[in-house]
Order: C-alpha cells, then sequence, then structure tokens
C-alpha cells in the first residue's frame, strides 16, 4: 500500500455519494490510501496528498458557496495536490471554479466523472518526475481527451458506452459509462448503495439537474441483479436503490430474445425473485409513480418501510408553474397507497418555500397537505433561484422574509410530525443497522458499568442510541425497542431521534 493519499470531499445527494465511494475503490485497488471525512480548518497540512478530489452540487446557492469555501481550504491544506472538482456544479460552471486557482484545479464535468476510473489506474504518468506531486496540465490534457474506452460504434443517442466484456455472451449488453463508479465495499457508509438511473427528462422552472447530468438513463436490469447478488455475497443486509429520478427507471431486458425497457416496479420485482434475503430501501419516488402495480412490489417484507416522496408544493398552480407532472391528489393518492401495504412506515419529503408567484392561499394549501398527509419529516427549503432556470427569470418573486416565515412555519410542522411519528413507535421493535459514522467511538465512548454506546437506524429510518456490553460491527444487524423519542435533539437538528434498548 502506497503512502500517497487521494482526499474524498462529497456534497449533495447520496448519488453523488455513491459515486464517490465508487471512484475510492478504484484509487484503493490501485494501491493510494482514500480518506473522505471532511477536511476543517483544523487539519494539519499534508504532503502526502496527491488528488483532493470535490465531488460538488448545484441545488442551492448554498451547495455551491460550500463548494467552493471546500476547493479554497483543499488547496490551503494539501498544498501538493492536484484539486479535482467534479459533480453537476463542475458540470454548469467550471470555468469560473478553475479561475479560483488555475494552476493546482482540475475540472472534470458531472457528465465524464467516470473517468476518475482511468485517472486511479493511470495516476503516475500524471505525476511529476519526482513522483511527489500531480502534473495539473497533465491531468487537463488527459480530461480534455476524454476515455479511451469509448465503444464508439455503439454510442447512437450521445450516451457514452462502455462494450461488454464478453460479446459472446448471451444477453450481453453495452454499460453506460456513467454506471462504471460502481463498488460491493464502501468505506465512509454503514448501507450499500446502488445507482441504477441517472439524469432526468422533466424540465422543472426551479432546477439544474437536468442541465448538469442530462437525459435519463438506466441500468441494465441483469447487470442491476448482477451487482445486488455481489452485493448480498459481501455480507450487505440491505442496499439503497439511488438514481436522479428513479420514477425514470428504463431498464433494458432481453425478453423473448428481444431488447425491450421495463418499469422500476418490475425491476425490483424481478431483483427480489432472484436474490435471496438483502433487503431494499428506495431513495426518492414522485408521487404519480406510485402505482398499483408498484405498491404491489413495495408490500414485499424485503422492501424496507421508508419513502420519500419529491412533493415540492401543495398548491395545483404553483406545481403547474414548477412544470411538475403530478398534482395535490396525487401525492394524497401515493401517501395513501403506501400506507395501505407498509405498516409503520416512514414517509418523508421535499417542500419549496416562496417559490415564485406563491400566493397566501397557496402557502395554505402546502400546509394543509403536509397536515393531512401526516409525513414523517419534511426537508424544507426556501427557494433558491439557479442561473439559467425558468424559475431565476419570473417577475413575481417572493422576499426573501416572507420565504424565511414560510420555511420556518414548514420547519415547525416538520419537527412535530417527527416528533408525533417517533412518539407513535414507542415500545415496538425493529431490526436496525449499526452505523460506521459511529464505530470509531465504539471502544472510546464507555460508562461506568463498561456498557458501550452505539448508533443505529431502524429499518424505518428512527435513528436511535442504545447500550450494551457486546461489541457490534459497523454495518452489523441488531434487534431494537424503541424506548422514547428524544424531543429535544430533534428540536435542535441533532442525528439522534430516539433511546432504544437492545433485545
Amino acid at each position: 500500500m502506497s503512502t500517497k493519499q487521494i482526499h474524498f470531499e462529497t456534497l449533495g445527494c447520496r448519488l453523488n455519494q455513491d459515486e464517490s465511494e465508487g471512484a475510492a475503490r478504484a484509487f484503493f485497488k490501485e494501491g493510494y490510501q482514500c480518506t473522505m471525512e471532511a477536511v476543517t480548518s483544523s487539519f494539519e497540512c499534508n504532503s502526502e496528498t496527491l488528488l483532493c478530489i470535490i465531488n460538488t452540487c448545484t441545488v442551492t446557492n448554498k451547495a455551491e458557496q460550500k463548494a467552493r469555501r471546500i476547493i479554497r481550504m483543499c488547496l490551503d491544506k494539501f498544498p501538493y495536490s492536484t484539486v479535482c472538482v467534479t459533480g453537476c456544479y463542475a458540470e454548469l460552471d467550471g470555468n469560473s471554479i478553475k479561475a479560483i486557482c488555475p494552476e493546482r484545479i482540475s475540472i472534470i464535468p458531472g457528465t465524464k466523472k467516470y473517468l476518475l476510473n482511468e485517472i486511479a489506474s493511470g495516476l503516475k504518468d500524471f505525476l511529476t518526475a519526482d513522483g511527489n506531486k500531480t502534473d495539473t496540465k497533465k491531468l487537463d490534457d488527459f480530461i480534455k481527451r476524454g476515455s479511451v474506452f469509448y465503444d464508439k460504434a455503439a454510442v447512437k443517442t450521445g450516451v457514452p458506452l462502455l462494450a461488454p466484456e464478453n460479446k459472446a455472451v448471451k444477453n450481453s449488453l453495452p454499460l453506460p459509462m456513467a454506471f462504471t463508479l460502481y463498488t460491493p465495499v464502501f468505506e465512509k457508509h454503514s448501507r450499500a448503495s446502488l445507482k441504477i438511473q441517472d439524469g432526468c427528462n422533466n424540465s422543472c422552472t426551479f432546477c439544474r439537474i437536468h442541465f448538469a447530468r442530462g437525459k435519463a438513463i438506466s441500468l441494465g436490469i441483469e447487470e442491476v441483479l448482477n451487482r445486488v447478488k455481489e452485493l448480498e455475497a459481501s455480507g450487505k443486509e440491505e442496499v439503497v436503490l439511488t438514481g436522479v429520478n428513479l420514477s425514470q427507471y428504463a431498464g433494458d431486458f432481453f425478453e423473448e430474445e428481444k431488447v425491450v425497457r421495463k418499469n422500476f416496479a418490475f425491476m425490483l420485482d424481478y431483483v427480489i425473485k432472484n436474490t435471496k434475503s438483502i433487503k431494499f430501501r428506495i431513495s426518492s419516488f414522485y408521487p404519480q409513480s406510485v402505482t398499483s402495480e408498484l405498491c404491489q412490489v413495495l408490500a414485499s417484507d424485503r422492501v424496507q418501510p421508508f419513502f420519500h416522496l419529491s412533493v415540492q408544493s401543495g398548491s395545483d398552480s404553483v406545481l403547474s408553474a414548477m412544470k411538475r407532472p403530478y398534482g395535490h391528489d396525487d401525492v394524497l393518492t401515493a401517501v395513501k397507497r403506501i400506507r395501505s401495504v407498509k405498516k409503520d412506515c416512514f414517509i418523508s419529503c421535499d417542500i419549496i418555500a416562496g417559490f415564485p408567484g406563491e400566493s397566501d392561499s397557496d402557502f395554505e394549501e402546502t400546509v394543509r397537505l403536509c397536515k393531512e398527509c401526516s409525513f414523517s419529516w419534511m426537508h424544507v427549503f426556501p427557494f433558491s433561484p439557479r442561473p439559467g432556470t425558468e424559475a431565476a427569470r419570473m417577475k413575481n418573486q417572493i422576499t426573501q422574509n416572507i420565504k424565511t416565515q414560510r420555511a420556518a412555519i414548514l420547519g415547525d410542522i416538520a419537527v412535530a410530525s417527527k416528533i408525533a411519528y417517533i412518539k407513535s413507535m414507542e415500545g415496538k421493535s425493529f431490526n436496525a443497522v449499526v452505523e460506521n459514522s459511529r464505530a470509531l467511538r465504539l471502544m472510546k465512548d464507555n460508562n461506568q458499568d463498561g456498557e458501550k454506546i452505539y448508533h443505529a437506524v431502524t429499518d424505518n429510518f428512527i435513528h436511535v442510541e442504545f447500550k450494551s456490553e457486546k461489541y457490534f460491527e459497523s454495518s452489523g444487524i441488531v434487534r431494537v425497542k424503541i424506548n422514547s423519542v428524544l424531543e429535544e435533539n430533534i428540536r435542535k437538528g441533532k442525528e439522534i431521534e430516539a433511546s432504544a434498548s437492545l433485545i
């Protein structure tokens, strides 16, 4: 193992986290040490780091501001490192990022993130003569040339493809390059995740992601199955299925010697039937896509009782202005269908407060919907105008003061809803995954009785704390009973939401 290090910083969604884990695995296989803990001002300068890879997000202004702050901090803390910026922000604003420090920053557009695989295997070619520093210009030149592994003859839709490993094998399909950052081993996260979809065909007026990640593409169903089997064989108890828009999943599948496209419900049912015991968690879904067909699959005891709906507003007029493909009633129907097939399920959602033109009555519709649905949690965002989007150019912008007020009201509802949900779970028992992020604390946080403090996440996504004299590996499964909701922790935004006991 080399003493040279690769440092990773990841902002934004679970999809970014999954891709960073895949890239880290590629470097680790080449003999490099990988660090994934977020850099802070207290970090000591490190001369052994050859490359800082920053996987960025562009959902909000704050996400971009945080990225710039981390970039500058990495430039300072890792003086011999090239800072390699990728992700959605790098895709859309690479030139402005490069301008921060042209001689030390390399830009990998988010749609070329897969190049990290080739950079990992050929990093020695990008080093200076003494081997102690990355040559940023060499790296820039490589990124401009792009991958040497495209199956250019197979590229018909503008999607870079990797040729099948063995074209003679029946049912062997080209693999979109966007799915090559994959790993069955996770360094930072206790729960495995698997990217099965990327991009989005919608053009929502507030969103830049469809600009950054392009049109929707999907991982073929047999490849999804192969990767889930690999995770299961490695001992993983659960996998989170991720994508930009899982509602647009359309995976290639051989049926009667023909390649056909199948939807998410078919894929999930097929993978469940062809694996043994691994459980599945779904990262996010659009309300109108929660069909009766999908719910028949969600009823499986191998689908975890946790669901996230992309809602954004409860007002039909606002949803129309957003160009969302559903309405108020679709959200209600989705929630009712999920709860009809999944007991004690946790349902969260995203809400935007203060979208342009949102009237007081529109906002009240959102409040009414949130209360009627009794969401277990709500991720509330004041509207953030994003450059290049229709919503940023709309004339009827809401003042920052009103956006803040409305977000605060929704935030209070979110806190009250989570407290009520967890309180209703008191006395009930669930399986839970011991958190990897707490693994380093296990042997340190001993009380006088010798009990160790553990953090875990239940099947229905309650973050609990329990004590035990036994030692549990991170990612291990334990059975816990919810004792009490920690109301003050929830109000303060702390991670641990309930106390529990081992059973």
